[in-house]
């Protein structure tokens, strides 16, 4: 793996930063879960592709249902983010669910469950 120039790296914070203000104020779309962020942004060095991993909070109907919403919108967003970036090309932006704050959640109330039980345990 490649790593990232600081050139690259300052894109890919730009990107992050526009395409969630995009996402934030922009799109009207229902299908859209309202509690859906920008986790991470990847640039290629070439400026030609990007992938957006989203966090969509909610169950798997919910982040179908707002992956659709987004990609129908691609074309929308794209055109946003060629107006508040200067690039020289406008990446063509794939969104990827990323689960890895949902996991952690549900590592979170796993771990607390077994403290509980092992309090319990000890009490009695």
């Amino acid at each position: 793996m490649r790593k990232n120039s600081i050139k690259n790296t300052r894109v890919n914070a730009e990107v992050l930063r526009e395409l969630s203000n995009i996402l934030r104020d922009g799109i009207k779309d229902p299908r859209i879960a309202p509690m859906t962020s920008v986790v991470a942004v990847e640039v290629a060095p070439d400026l030609k592709t990007c992938k957006a991993y989203i966090s969509i909070l909610g169950d798997e109907k919910a982040q179908k249902d707002t992956i659709a919403g987004l990609k129908s919108a691609e074309g929308y967003i794209r055109r946003e983010l060629a107006h508040r970036v200067n690039l020289r090309n406008t990446p063509e932006i794939r969104f990827i669910v990323d689960q890895s704050i949902e996991y952690g959640v549900n590592i979170s109330r796993k771990i607390d469950e077994v403290t509980r039980g092992l309090d319990s345990d000890s009490e009695g």
